[in-house]
């Protein structure tokens, strides 16, 4: 049988934490115990918290990350299985019960299941649940029929503690501890797992500022973790590796192929309305049967899901800009000792509290505690 103690690590999540405690509370095994950590918030965080009757746990500083906000929180587990949750992702009722029977597999380090938007309402959220739906539902599973998944999501991820304390917790190195503890455990000879029917509800970026920090870090994380690791998976994790590369050289030739209809038009005698319709019916064709594919699985809309793949047009743009950023600061300065690379932890949402919902001892958003870089970065 095995134990569950979950961490909620929180800055300033007044708004969302108590959809997130609340999904916790009503699963259908439940954990054994659950943290919120409190990470410096200057709203009503910690209340909201401890009137959920949760464990809180308050740092006497922001520490900068989510890995570090866990990492504070990683002691006080003395469960063999630690779930991380972020404070603005919601639980289906039996995320766990579905995850946790994939630990008596006792080669298995980390574990995750499918990522949902919590919202569609701006063209930001609905083109991102289109991407969690292709994501989730062409790329991952190819992943784990191989053994080899990119990422067990950080939202969700359940972590045998024995091998995250044996790893020194959770990494600090790179802005995205997810990629880089599922990468490290998989170059270990440790198994990660996709649980395709474990389904969480994740709060994305309803505008452009927050999506373009969102990415920005994700990105930069990807590429610190390629700069980190490639040549370790392409001894020990050659299937992994090819996910890598496949990845790096769809960013690279994802200009080319946005500009093929304007290149063909240019080039030839075809006239633009053809060169365009041929391009759209082969984005088509290789995207529809996977969205298809999802809304028949997931019992949703399937008019609802195709309506809204235009709108991943505009993340895909916002993708491929903080892409190549990523190459070019991560994988071509940060080498040269010309730039640090990212290494400040920003969340991909608002995270300061309108002034009237500020208890009246916090300071106000311009005083908050800085936010710290993180350790071992480049």
């Amino acid at each position: 049988m095995h134990t569950v103690t979950v961490i909620v690590p929180a800055h300033n999540e007044e708004e969302g934490l108590p959809a997130t405690l609340q999904s916790l509370a009503r699963q259908t095994a439940p954990p054994d115990r659950i943290l919120v950590v409190d990470d410096a918030s200057t709203d009503r965080t910690g209340e909201v918290a401890a009137a959920h009757g949760v464990g809180v746990l308050r740092p006497p500083r922001n520490l900068g990350s989510k890995a570090k906000a866990q990492n504070y929180a990683l002691p006080h587990c003395t469960t063999d299985l630690v779930l991380a949750v972020d404070a603005d992702t919601v639980l289906a009722p039996d995320y766990i019960e579905t995850v946790v029977p994939v630990f008596d597999d006792p080669d298995v380090a980390v574990a995750a299941g499918t990522v949902r938007t919590r919202r569609t309402r701006t063209v930001w959220e609905r083109g991102r649940s289109t991407e969690y739906l292709f994501g989730f539902h062409w790329h991952r599973p190819i992943q784990a029929r191989a053994n080899s998944p990119m990422v067990c999501s950080g939202c969700c991820s359940v972590f045998r503690r024995d091998d995250l304390v044996a790893f020194g917790g959770f990494p600090e190195r790179t802005i995205v501890e997810d990629m880089d503890f599922t990468w490290s455990q998989q170059i270990a000879g440790r198994r990660a797992v996709y649980v395709s029917d474990a389904v969480a509800l994740a709060a994305d970026p309803e505008d452009l500022t927050y999506l373009r920090k969102q990415v920005w870090r994700w990105m930069a994380g990807f590429c610190q973790n390629v700069r980190l690791h490639l040549g370790r998976l392409v001894v020990h994790k050659p299937l992994l590796a090819v996910w890598v590369l496949l990845a790096l050289l769809e960013i690279l030739t994802a200009p080319l192929w946005w500009a093929t209809p304007f290149l063909v038009v240019a080039t030839t005698d075809q006239p633009p309305a053809s060169a365009f319709a041929w391009w759209a019916g082969a984005e088509l064709a290789l995207t529809a049967p996977p969205l298809i594919y999802a809304a028949r699985r997931r019992g949703l809309s399937l008019s609802g899901v195709l309506l809204n793949l235009p709108c991943v047009y505009a993340t895909k743009a916002v993708n491929l800009v903080y892409a190549w950023k990523a190459l070019v600061v991560e994988l071509l300065l940060v080498p040269l000792h010309l730039s640090r690379g990212l290494t400040v932890y920003e969340k991909g949402r608002a995270d300061t509290p309108p002034p009237h919902s500020r208890p009246p001892h916090a300071p106000p958003p311009h005083s908050r505690p800085p936010r710290t870089p993180l350790a071992g970065s480049a």
